[in-house]
């Protein structure tokens, strides 16, 4: 049994969905970067980089992709720095490599690794997102940097060494990419979460709303039924009227009785 799932059942969807997501992103984290568990990122980079439809595929489709694949500058394999002409000539290369049309032997692959590029691509097209984008990347870099800082002012408190394993260039970037990465899925998992509050938020205004015309109907529906009705009931009060009427006119009718024979008394 995988380790904390039995306390799934007791959180709510979103909750349910956070957890699972941060759990899958710290597992991918701890067992190589990218996929390539023991290698340093220059080496991942080189790896990455080679442009062959099956390499692109299998980068872009990788077990954890849906959460690698949250950063566009990752996806598309460019520097934060470069133009809107470089991110459109990136986009045309790796598109064409990764079309389904051109990899008909790995189709259903093929075609998530091209909905992924196209992704990114749309997204770095949209400069409000692209800023998005560049903002997170930034706060991972200088979370980074802050961390070290401490790290260092602590050895020095502590009268140790202040050498650090991320003064290796290629350590700091690996760190910094860590740490974007996790960023990148926090705010996943505070979209998806939105996105299920705003639905059941949604939903539970559209049950009101039924509820309030059903409500509305029924109302209209017995008002109608009154209506068609009220001819009858004034028909038969006017009938119980009369009936009553008589039978009181009856009861008070008087009758004209013979006097009463009185007996003569003899002496």
């Amino acid at each position: 049994m995988t380790p904390g799932r039995p306390l799934l059942g007791l959180l709510s969807r979103p909750a349910k969905a956070g957890v699972l997501l941060a759990w899958t992103v710290g597992r991918l984290l701890l067992f190589g970067l990218r996929g390539g568990a023991g290698l340093g990122v220059k080496q991942i980079e080189k790896r990455d980089s080679v442009l062959t439809s099956k390499n692109q595929i299998e980068r872009l489709t990788r077990p954890g992709s849906s959460y690698f694949n949250l950063n566009p500058f990752e996806v598309l394999q460019i520097d934060p720095e470069v133009t809107d002409e470089e991110i459109k000539k990136r986009f045309r290369q790796l598109s064409i490599l990764v079309h389904p049309d051109k990899n008909q032997d790995d189709a259903d692959r093929a075609q998530k690794a091209f909905e992924a590029v196209d992704k990114a691509y749309k997204l770095l097209l949209d400069q409000e997102q692209k800023k998005r984008a560049l903002d997170v990347i930034q706060a991972g870099k200088e979370y980074v940097e802050h961390t070290v800082k401490e790290r260092k002012k602590q050895l020095k408190k502590e009268g140790k060494p202040t050498n650090v394993e991320e003064d290796d260039p290629e350590l700091f970037k690996q760190a910094v990419y860590k740490q974007t990465m996790k960023l990148f899925a926090e705010l996943e998992i505070k979209r998806k979460e939105r996105e299920a509050k705003e639905m059941h938020e949604r939903k539970r205004q559209r049950e009101e709303e039924i509820e309030a015309q059903e409500k509305a109907k029924r109302e209209r529906e017995w008002q109608k039924n009154f209506e068609e009705s009220r001819d009858g009931r004034v028909d038969s009060w006017r009938n119980f009227q009369a009936n009553t009427k008589g039978k009181k006119e009856k009861k008070n009718r008087t009758f004209l009785r013979p006097p009463k024979v009185k007996m003569e008394q003899r002496e």
